[in-house]
């Protein structure tokens, strides 16, 4: 006599996939994950999360370079400079990370071990850890998170582009602008930004 068994409902497809681990999130949309770039290879065992995670030697010197001006150019009185990937909640469950942020003291009273929910008034951006498979083009991820940040109410937001040295600068209800790196950015309250002379200064070539 034949005997049927009966295949549980889990389909095949749904065993085989291996489930993501929130570590590999990079940044989160209105509940849809954006993973790191490659995170599919740490999931196949060819990297380590911490390999996907870390920044580059330019990356992290412009981060502390920038930060540092910016520490030294503006009323300690006023603002506060925060750096290193700060989580920051601009939407229900959503949240991007910020290479750079500059946070006005008077809106922020107090620093807790959570992500920032108060808007930055400057935002600087250097490339991305993203993974930007998902998006029809590359443009359209840092379209979109420039243009969430504003929505929020970031007041101006700057990328840095490593590979092709370009800055581009985004401010609301104004033409957003991309400009080579010793362009003289105003950041605020006359303070300007020539990357190229900052880092003419150190003595440092990229």
């Amino acid at each position: 006599m034949a005997v049927n068994t009966v295949e549980p409902k889990t389909s095949r497809t749904s065993k085989l996939k291996k489930e993501i681990p929130k570590e590999l999130i990079y940044e989160m949309k209105a509940g849809s994950p954006i993973y790191y770039r490659d995170y599919d290879k740490v999931l196949s065992g060819e990297k380590t999360p911490e390999e996907i995670m870390g920044s580059s030697s330019l990356q992290a010197y412009l981060l502390i370079l920038i930060a540092s001006y910016l520490k030294e150019k503006l009323d300690s009185s006023k603002y506060l400079v925060l750096g290193g990937e700060v989580g920051y909640k601009f939407a229900p469950k959503s949240w991007y990370n910020l290479d750079i942020a500059v946070c006005e003291k008077e809106k922020l009273s107090e620093l807790k071990g959570s992500y920032l929910e108060v808007p930055p008034k400057v935002v600087f951006e250097i490339d991305t850890k993203a993974n930007l498979r998902k998006f029809e083009n590359p443009q359209e991820y840092f379209h979109r998170k420039t243009q969430d940040l504003l929505d929020s109410g970031v007041e101006k937001v700057v990328w840095i582009f490593t590979k092709e040295k370009k800055l581009w600068f985004a401010e609301k209800e104004k033409p957003w602008l991309i400009v080579n790196w010793d362009y003289d950015l105003e950041i605020m309250e006359n303070i300007k930004l020539n990357l190229s002379e900052l880092l003419n200064r150190e003595k440092i070539r990229v």
